[in-house]
């Protein structure tokens, strides 16, 4: 069975298409003219074991905001319809990833309700055009279009790029064991029978 999925999606302010497969290698390119948030995107994809897609145009003369958290829709809405009826998955996946001085947790249940808990002292700034804020607004953009229960939380570190890398390397492990395919699931992991 194929697990994956296709989005498109054209605002006032942003452009963006993303293709999915949950069960690839780390596959395709990012493109969103926001150099450091292609990086987090190749580390979700890689780290996630996601073949993923990303071509993004916003109107990043007033800031990345737009597109950003549009792709994190997008994505989210990929996930939702690659996921289909989420039947034989794990549903929950839990990471510590650590990168240098810091590090971040993370635990993801597919439950079909979408909730981003996100616990971060992040210093201000930017890496590049890439606002430090733009993390969480990426992952509550994420979580609730993908209809998924997230908790990530850095638990340390005072380098921001460490950070936020740790943030998405943590989702990314944590989103690929919670989609992973259960051999011993005969259905929906769920008593109400749903996670749609």
């Amino acid at each position: 069975m194929s697990r994956t999925a296709q989005i498109d999606r054209k605002t006032a302010e942003t452009e963006i298409h993303v293709s999915l497969e949950l069960d690839g290698g780390g596959a395709g390119e990012r493109d969103t003219g926001v150099g450091f948030f292609d990086h987090m995107l190749d580390l979700l994809a890689r780290h996630g074991h996601l073949d993923l897609v990303v071509r993004a145009k916003g109107d990043l003369d007033t800031g990345a905001h737009h597109t950003v958290e549009d792709v994190g829709i997008c994505i989210g809405q990929a996930l939702d319809e690659a996921l289909a009826d989420r039947a034989g998955i794990s549903r929950f996946g839990q990471a510590t990833v650590p990168m240098d001085e810091a590090r971040a947790a993370c635990a993801v249940d597919v439950s079909g309700r979408g909730l981003c808990a996100f616990d971060a002292t992040l210093p201000p700034g930017a890496i590049g055009n890439f606002d430090h804020e733009l993390v969480e607004e990426f992952f509550r953009a994420l979580a609730l279009n993908a209809k998924l229960t997230m908790h990530l939380t850095v638990e340390r570190g005072t380098n921001a790029h460490h950070m936020i890398e740790a943030s998405f390397k943590s989702l990314a492990r944590a989103l690929r064991a919670a989609v992973a395919v259960d051999p011993t699931e005969r259905g929906v992991p769920s008593t109400k029978g749903t996670l749609v």
